[in-house]
């Protein structure tokens, strides 16, 4: 299957990155190199991109559709998550712009042998970095009900959680789940059938998905203390598709913009905190509605932006 991955929100990436020549980037989230493509081609002659991805079929179509930067692209297979490693490793102090793209691509989303998705019958796996041992069906066929439960409040923000962890247990005690469509259709007796264009088992295998690659703790890893990456005015763009990924995004860019983090009514700072950042964003950005007709799955997006004091 040939790699499709649309970038999202463009436009507004470029326009808050303004990638220049002398500039050095760090696209976290490779993908298939569309947003890398953007920012070599306006950063010619010799602006850099370093692209991470811990998928093995991204980095391969990346570099064979950035074939002709390949003197201005270099590409690891790689978590964002170690940034700070690679960046050293690649002898690079800090970036001028740092790109999240955090969406799913299409080509992982439609390879069945990957089984991200109920909407072909796969073996349950749903790994981004195939050289990890844990996958959906090893989650789904022996973490215990409450983990399990866990999973699916916490990362699928799922009402039915403990119903549909009791009903996978009670299935599994009779023979292992194996395939998407088997659990899609567990979960579809449990929740009910599909209501609008929204399938029932959406937020069960999100929450897997999410669990399975460590996506929060990945993010949150990063914006522990990401702004160190970014040189003086560098910034950073993180686009996000889900309300917990946000959350995070918001509530660290936040705590860079602010210069104190006492409590409000403390009368002298104790925290030894500063400003590390401004907000570029104070509320979110969202694709423009041709974007979003043109690729629908586009319209989750939400693209928040820093700059670095």
């Amino acid at each position: 299957m040939v790699y499709q991955h649309a970038p999202v929100m463009l436009r507004e990436v470029v326009e808050i990155l303004q990638p220049k020549a002398h500039r050095k980037y760090l696209d976290g989230t490779l993908g298939g190199g569309g947003h890398a493509e953007e920012l070599l081609e306006r950063s010619s002659p010799d602006g850099l991109v370093l692209g991470l991805d811990w998928d093995d079929d991204a980095i391969a179509a990346a570099q064979d559709r950035l074939r002709r930067f390949s003197d201005r692209l270099i590409t690891r297979r790689a978590n964002f998550l170690h940034a700070k490693e690679i960046l050293k490793e690649v002898d690079w102090d800090e970036v001028d712009g740092f790109l999240l793209d955090l969406g799913l691509s299409s080509h992982q989303i439609e390879s069945r042998e990957r089984g991200f998705s109920f909407h072909a019958e796969a073996r349950l796996d749903m790994r981004m970095d195939r050289r990890q041992s844990l996958g959906a069906y090893h989650v789904v066929n022996t973490f215990p009900v409450p983990e399990l439960e866990r999973i699916l409040r916490q990362y699928g923000e799922e009402a039915a959680a403990r119903r549909i962890a009791r009903a996978i247990d009670r299935e599994r005690g009779q023979k292992k789940i194996e395939t998407t469509g088997e659990l899609a259709e567990l979960v579809a007796r449990v929740v009910g059938r599909r209501q609008g264009r929204i399938h029932p088992a959406t937020r069960t295998f999100q929450a897997l998905r999410i669990a399975v690659n460590r996506e929060l703790e990945n993010l949150e890893g990063l914006l522990e203390d990401g702004y160190g990456l970014l040189s003086s005015k560098g910034r950073m763009v993180v686009i996000s598709f889900h309300s917990l990924e946000d959350r995070l995004v918001k509530e660290a860019f936040r705590k860079w913009s602010k210069s104190c983090l006492c409590p409000p009514r403390s009368p002298v700072c104790r925290c030894g905190w500063s400003q590390k950042a401004k907000l570029l964003t104070p509320k979110p950005l969202l694709p423009s509605p041709e974007e979003v007709k043109l690729n629908p799955r586009a319209r989750s997006a939400k693209l928040r932006a820093v700059e670095k004091v």
